[in-house]
């Protein structure tokens, strides 16, 4: 059965740094890696500005990148270009939420995943090839891989946590909008391919009702760790008052199917009280499209990669306002 895994909670007052040192070392992060070893930090960076709940906390990301430092001093930040069918480049959004800053201070690396040479990784489902093209870094060169998002709901998803960080390490935005309908399988042989190791999900803020950009802001001040991404997940659901076992993606991914109970894991504290308060998902009338697009590739195509797409994003637009606005 192996050991079981580990799960830190700890709450947020002034600063992350005390509550992710202690957190590191209950994980044994030391055990994983030797001074020198790359270490790769993935954010959830999914809007072109900061926005509390959305994404993750550029305070955060700056004290975790302190707290690695006594582990090794090759640590790099990444993400790939955003919007979906609105692009935006990530290095707009480096220069905006202060990590172009922050890689300067702390001489760490910041790289555009976008930009980066890629190799793809082959597997079958549902009768179908599937050839997706992740960066050669980050399947060759990092020997610890850290998923840093945030708790929310998500329309598409119904949460979106460490499993899913993982989705923006597809290089180029329209092929996730083409893998969407099989985004469950992809999603899991990514963070397979990737071997990723840790989980730090940055709860100061979470957003409700809906996701994964237009919800409530809720004030939580809690961080977590695991150095199991299944694990942190099913944790992190229950501190929502979501079930696990409605998550399909959170299932798909885990050994046989099976989700333990959080009593399962090893835990620093009792877990219990911090709980709360309760998320639930309220889809708008305009998140159908999308969701049912989610969920069909012939839908995905019409909507995204057939010659009617652009008429029909201009419609749409003109009741409702883009996802990713850049002002």
């Amino acid at each position: 059965m192996g050991n079981p895994a580990k799960v830190f909670l700890e709450r947020i007052d002034d600063s992350y740094l005390k509550g992710l040192r202690e957190g590191l070392s209950f994980l044994d992060v030391a055990s994983m890696i030797r001074p020198g070893d790359a270490v790769f930090i993935k954010p959830n960076l999914t809007f072109p500005h900061y926005r509390e709940g959305v994404m993750t906390s550029p305070e955060c990301i700056e004290q975790l990148v302190i707290a690695l430092k006594d582990y090794s001093s090759d640590i790099t930040i990444g993400e790939s270009d955003g919007g979906g069918y609105n692009r935006f480049p990530m290095e707009d959004v480096f220069e905006k939420t202060g990590l172009s800053a922050l890689s300067k201070k702390h001489a760490v690396k910041l790289v555009n995943l976008s930009k980066l040479p890629s190799r793809p990784i082959h597997f079958e489902y549902q009768g179908k090839s599937f050839n997706v093209p992740l960066p050669v870094f980050l399947l060759d060169h990092v020997k610890l891989f850290i998923t840093v998002p945030v708790p929310k709901v998500h329309a598409n998803t119904r949460v979106s946590m460490s499993i899913k960080n993982q989705w923006g390490c597809i290089q180029e935005p329209p092929l996730r909008l083409r893998l969407h309908p099989f985004f469950n399988k992809v999603v899991s042989e990514i963070n397979r391919a990737l071997r990723v190791r840790l989980s730090i999900i940055d709860g100061r803020h979470g957003l409700n009702r809906n996701g994964p950009m237009r919800g409530d802001v809720v004030d939580l001040g809690w961080m977590l760790l695991s150095d199991d991404i299944v694990a942190a997940d099913i944790v992190c659901t229950t501190l929502m008052g979501i079930d696990p076992r409605t998550v399909d993606h959170l299932s798909f991914s885990a050994p046989g199917g099976e989700l333990p109970p959080p009593d399962r894991f090893l835990f620093n504290r009792d877990y219990r009280p911090f709980i709360g308060p309760r998320f639930h998902l309220k889809r708008e009338f305009w998140d159908y499209p999308g969701y049912f697009a989610f969920r069909s590739p012939s839908l995905a195509y019409l909507a995204y990669h057939s010659p009617l797409a652009g008429v029909l994003h201009k419609a749409m637009y003109l009741f409702r306002e883009k996802f990713y606005e850049h002002v």
